[in-house]
């Protein structure tokens, strides 16, 4: 009788958890997958695709960098931020996408940065010379598989990144500068004399908070001094007396995905 009461009650629990799971995967819309890099590695991501996917459509593609708070092998961490941007109902209808949100592991960062942490703000060198960090370069692949493999409007592939993810997203430009459509970077940095690669490539909107202890506005002001001055299409938003997580209110600019889903190469 113990028994089979056991045996009941661990089909029951397992059958739960399946159904929840199922459920949460349901929920979020981000479906998880694994990118096998060329160099060996692994990079877990999640996809979200359009609702009601038509293979005789073609939709843009955002990939999202997550900042290093987010980093890990869970492949769920890296959708703290700006995930639920894409999954309100009036945005899906409104801007439907394929948006990648890719996790960077734990031991590494997307840009090829050398960091003081004594220093606060953190004092960033950055290091584009040494060539890319692998999970950049894996998420780079990425796109362009997903741009062969998948319904993509190759004319409309965009790039947003959140601090870490930021500087990601400012040395993908770098290193693919055909790539992108729009990119967002927001409270990053990047090596200034690197943006005349793609400066008349692309339009850009970059944020930033002016109270940011951890990312110094600088890297971000740097940067749209330099691309101003190389001839880009660059909005600057800087937000006073917000500090690091100015990701908030760059999510909740109304403005922002229009602005996005407007661009075409």
């Amino acid at each position: 009788m113990q028994n089979s009461l056991f045996r009941y009650l661990l089909i029951y629990l397992l059958t739960f958890t399946c159904i929840t799971t199922a459920q949460a995967q349901q929920e979020s819309g981000f479906q998880p997958r694994t990118y096998a890099a060329k160099d060996g590695h692994s990079l877990p991501y999640r996809i979200l695709y359009p609702e009601n996917y038509d293979p005789a459509k073609k939709y843009p593609l955002i990939l999202v960098l997550h900042g290093a708070g987010e980093r890990g092998s869970n492949n769920q961490k890296q959708l703290t931020h700006g995930s639920k941007l894409f999954l309100t109902p009036e945005n899906r209808q409104r801007f439907p996408a394929i948006v990648v949100f890719p996790q960077c592991p734990e031991n590494s960062y997307w840009a090829a940065t050398q960091i003081d942490r004594t220093k606060h703000p953190l004092d960033i060198q950055f290091r584009y010379a040494d060539g890319p960090n692998w999970p950049l370069r894996a998420a780079l692949d990425l796109v362009q598989q997903l741009r062969r493999q998948e319904h993509v409007d190759k004319k409309r592939v965009y790039i947003m990144g959140l601090s870490m993810g930021g500087m990601g997203t400012f040395e993908a430009l770098y290193r693919e500068p055909k790539l992108f459509a729009a990119a967002t970077p927001i409270c990053g940095g990047g090596e200034p004399s690197s943006v005349k690669r793609y400066a008349k490539r692309l339009p850009l909107w970059v944020f930033h908070g002016s109270a940011d202890d951890v990312v110094a506005p600088k890297y971000s002001r740097e940067m749209v001094a330099a691309l101003q001055q190389a001839g880009a299409q660059v909005k600057y938003t800087e937000y006073p007396g917000v500090n690091h997580n100015s990701w908030d209110s760059a999510f909740a600019e109304p403005e922002l995905l229009p602005w996005l889903f407007s661009q075409h190469k």
